[in-house]
């Protein structure tokens, strides 16, 4: 004789669908979380390039934004911070766009947490702890970490 508990079959049914909900909750985060870092970066963009209007206008154009990257990359040679606003822009419209498409999401996520984590640090250094922090860019990086270490769960 087994000393195994004897399990019903509505017992089984509602562990069945208990396990197909959690599975559901969390592809709902990730796409949520590629969504939401993608975003963040294609918005960054569209201020910089003019696209928002009004009272809360980060950049307002590109020279704003290079007089930006300016000041978070004021320890940079000034003769390399054209290239670093560039750069920044191709890196985040290339990383937004992978992260809400969702092409290669562990590559793409190590990459942008990579640059969240470049550009905290270069905030830091220029401004000081409190502007990274108030931000949210190392919970962004953060957050993009645990995009890239996620395993979806196997059907069993």
């Amino acid at each position: 004789m087994s000393n195994a508990p004897i399990v019903s079959p509505t017992a089984e049914a509602r562990e069945a669908a208990k396990a197909t909900r959690a599975e559901s909750f969390e592809r709902l985060g990730v796409l949520y979380a590629r969504i939401a870092l993608g975003a963040a970066f294609l918005s960054g963009i569209a201020d910089r390039f003019g696209l928002y209007t009004g009272r809360n206008v980060g950049y307002g154009n590109f020279a704003g934004f290079v007089d930006y990257t300016a000041k978070v990359n004021s320890f940079m040679p000034a003769s390399t911070i054209p290239f670093l606003a560039w750069a920044a822009t191709a890196a985040e419209l290339f990383l937004g766009v992978t992260l809400i498409i969702g092409i290669w999401p562990r590559w793409i996520a190590l990459a942008s947490a990579l640059l969240l984590v470049l550009f905290g640090t270069a905030m830091a250094i220029s401004f000081g702890i409190k502007s990274p922090l108030d931000y949210s860019v190392f919970s962004a990086s953060a957050a993009a970490v645990l995009l890239a270490v996620y395993q979806p769960r196997s059907r069993g």
